[in-house]
C-alpha cells in the first residue's frame, strides 16, 4: 500500500506542474486524461471487483453536469461540484435498489435503458417547462480551477480505490464478484454492499461532471448525457485492466492520446482503434494492460 501510495503521490505531483509549463492544447489534453482516469477508476472500482456491467456512467456524469449548470450561479464552485455529487448518488442509490438484482446482460442493458430515460426526461422537462433545450454557462472559474478540480478528483478516486479494496467493504465486494452466493451464506449484506458500492462510483462521475461541465459554455441533454462517455469509460477500464489499480489510468493516457491524434482529423480511424485495442486485450491480454508490467500479480497486492 506504501508504494501504491508514493506512486500517486508522484502521479499528483507530476500533473500539477503541467498547467505552468505546457501549452493550453497539452492542458486540455491532460485534462481529458484525468477525466477519463477518475471515471474508469472509479468504474473499476465497483464493476471490476463485483464483475457487475454497469452502462450508467453517462447519466451520473450528465446529472452532475446538469446539477452543476444549474446552482454555478449560486453555489461556490466547490459546493457545486459536491452538489454534482449528490444528486448522482441520490439516483444511484434509487437506480441501483432497482436493478441490482439482477446480473449480466439484464443489469447493464437494465443500466443503459435507465441512462436513456433520465436524458429523455431531462429533454422533456427543458422544452415543457424551461421554453428551451440546454444551458448556457456564464460565470465559468478559469482554466487552473477547473484543471486542479478535475487533477483531484482522479487522485481522490485512485486513492479511493487504493483503501476501499483493502478494507472490508472492498473484500466483501470482491466476494461477490467471486461467489454472491456464497459471500451471502458468509453473512455478507450484498444487497447493501452492491447499493454503496454502486452509489460511489455515481458520486465521482456525478462531481467529474459538475467540474467538466464549464468546459463547454453551452451544455444540452445530447452533450452531456453522450452515451460515449459511458461506453469510452467502460472501454478504457477493461482495456487497462478493470480489476487493477493502475491499469484505468494507463489506459486512460493512451485513449486520449489517440483520441486528440485521430478523432478530429480521422474519427474513423479513431473508431477503429478503439474496437482493435478492445479485441486485442480480450483475446490476448485478458488482464488489461496492466498485465504486461505486472503479470500474475493479485490485485490484493496492487
Amino acid at each position: 500500500m506504501q508504494r501504491n501510495l508514493l506512486i500517486l503521490l508522484a502521479f499528483a505531483v507530476g500533473a500539477s506542474v503541467l498547467p505552468f509549463v505546457a501549452s493550453d492544447f497539452a492542458v486540455s489534453m491532460a485534462l481529458t486524461c484525468l477525466m477519463y482516469a477518475a471515471l474508469s477508476s472509479s468504474w473499476g472500482l465497483f464493476c471490476g471487483t463485483t464483475r457487475y456491467l454497469s452502462l450508467a456512467t453517462s447519466a451520473f456524469f450528465g446529472l452532475g453536469a446538469y446539477t452543476g449548470a444549474l446552482v454555478l450561479d449560486g453555489l461556490p464552485w466547490f459546493a457545486t461540484v459536491a452538489a454534482g455529487a449528490a444528486v448522482a448518488t441520490v439516483v444511484a442509490v434509487v437506480m441501483g435498489a432497482a436493478v441490482l438484482h439482477l446480473r449480466g446482460t439484464y443489469f447493464a442493458v437494465l443500466t443503459f435503458g435507465m441512462t436513456e430515460l433520465i436524458r429523455h426526461a431531462i429533454t422533456y422537462w427543458e422544452k415543457q417547462v424551461t421554453g428551451t433545450v440546454g444551458r448556457v454557462l456564464v460565470a465559468v472559474p478559469e482554466r487552473d480551477t477547473v484543471y486542479f478540480t478535475v487533477l483531484a478528483l482522479a487522485v481522490g478516486a485512485l486513492l479511493l480505490s487504493i483503501v476501499v479494496r483493502r478494507s472490508r467493504f472492498g473484500l466483501a465486494m470482491a466476494g461477490i464478484g467471486s461467489d454472491e452466493v456464497r459471500a451471502q451464506t458468509l453473512g455478507v449484506d450484498t444487497r447493501v454492499v452492491k447499493i454503496a458500492g454502486f452509489a460511489l462510483t455515481a458520486a465521482v462521475a456525478g462531481a467529474v461532471g459538475a467540474a467538466m461541465s464549464v468546459r463547454w459554455t453551452y451544455i444540452d441533454p445530447g452533450t452531456v448525457f453522450n452515451p460515449f462517455i459511458g461506453f469510452q469509460t467502460v472501454l478504457i477500464a477493461l482495456v487497462g485492466g478493470a480489476a487493477t489499480l493502475w491499469g484505468p489510468l494507463i489506459a486512460a493516457v493512451v485513449f486520449s492520446v489517440l483520441a486528440e491524434t485521430l478523432r478530429l482529423q480521422m474519427p474513423q480511424v479513431y473508431m477503429m482503434s478503439l474496437g482493435l485495442l478492445l479485441i486485442l486485450c480480450v483475446l490476448y491480454l485478458p488482464g488489461g494492460l496492466a498485465s504486461l508490467r505486472w503479470p500474475g500479480r493479485k490485485e490484493a497486492s496492487a
